[in-house]
């Protein structure tokens, strides 16, 4: 009785503990297909079940390990992909699991070891036509569907960390709210034409003609200065940066010569540094708010303004970037 007792107070405990990686990444083939977990602090066989979607007893099956074992600290399972917790219809929606494309892999290979998913579906999900692949990107295969009362999503616990999510999860016009930094809002309209030179970036319709000239050559590096050197305050150079990677996407902003971003985590004003791991560019944007929740965001550890997109040299509706900033 009190084992009992013990084993459904566990289970309550550790249910919302259960947090997947960054990136889920599908491994094995067709029929034996899988992602991979480790086991942190408080998880079990009941809540990793309950966020997964697969009986505990599967779980157990797949690792050759008996529920009387237990689970260790730091140890990693393999976390069958099922009809039960794993879709590849075209309307699928949960979360989103990737593929890491190898030297010369064709679009076809992709579908074989997949479960034969159509071609078509994989086009759909990653926003591509054709059948060119590019080594080393991501591409999503099916998507993971939550466990009964739960989510599993790395990039999705965005809601935690601000309260003022709620707010903002109706609007997927977040854009809007980039252009006004604190530089432009706070200078005098008056001074506006002696500053016209040296502030390229005004959100003012009235003064837009005077300094039209003068933004796009200068602003880009001073921009990217001013972020830099902000990036390498919060971080201590680098030393307390936290890292991240997996798929970003772009919106479209009026400002001019900065990059601003959309993030689950970091705080508003944070200066996080995007890398583009295909070509090594790098850029400095700042986080003005988070990521709304909408299918087409989910998965997503990134919204970047179109002129860092451009800056970091891609031009996929999807491209996969290591982020590293303050936390």
């Amino acid at each position: 009785m009190v084992k009992s007792i013990l084993s459904i107070a566990l289970f309550g405990l550790s249910a919302g503990v259960v947090k997947a990686q960054d990136t889920l990444l599908v491994q094995g083939t067709t029929p034996a297909l899988y992602i991979s977990h480790v086991v942190k602090k408080g998880e079990n066989f009941y809540s990793l079940s309950r966020a997964y979607g697969v009986p505990p007893k599967e779980i157990a099956a797949a690792n050759k390990i008996t529920m009387d074992h237990g689970l260790q600290l730091g140890h990693q399972l393999h976390i069958p992909l099922t009809n039960a917790n794993f879709s590849q219809k075209a309307d699928a929606s949960g979360t989103p699991v990737y593929h890491k494309v190898s030297e010369k892999e064709t679009l076809y290979r992709v579908s074989v070891n997949y479960n034969k998913v159509p071609l078509d579906n994989i086009r759909q999900w990653n926003s591509f036509q054709g059948d060119g692949l590019k080594k080393d990107s991501y591409i999503i295969v099916g998507y993971l569907k939550g466990g009964s009362g739960a989510t599993v999503a790395a990039p999705a616990p965005a809601p935690a960390p601000r309260k003022e999510v709620v707010k903002n999860e109706p609007k997927e016009q977040t854009p809007p709210a980039e252009p006004v930094t604190p530089p432009a809002t706070e200078a005098p309209r008056k001074e506006v034409k002696k500053e016209a030179e040296a502030r390229p970036v005004t959100d003012t319709p009235e003064t837009a003609p005077a300094p039209a000239p003068a933004p796009k050559p200068a602003a880009p590096v001073v921009a990217s200065g001013d972020f830099e050197k902000l990036y390498d305050q919060q971080t201590s150079g680098g030393k307390k940066a936290t890292t991240e990677k997996g798929p970003g996407t772009w919106f479209k902003s009026n400002a001019v010569g900065k990059y601003y971003a959309l993030h689950n985590t970091a705080a508003r004003g944070t200066i996080i540094k995007v890398t583009n791991p295909l070509n090594g560019k790098a850029i400095y944007a700042k986080v003005l708010d988070v990521i709304p929740q909408m299918k087409s965001n989910a998965g997503l550890i990134i919204k970047l303004s179109d002129g860092a997109m451009q800056a970091l040299g891609t031009t996929d509706a999807r491209f996969y970037c290591e982020l590293s900033y303050d936390n």
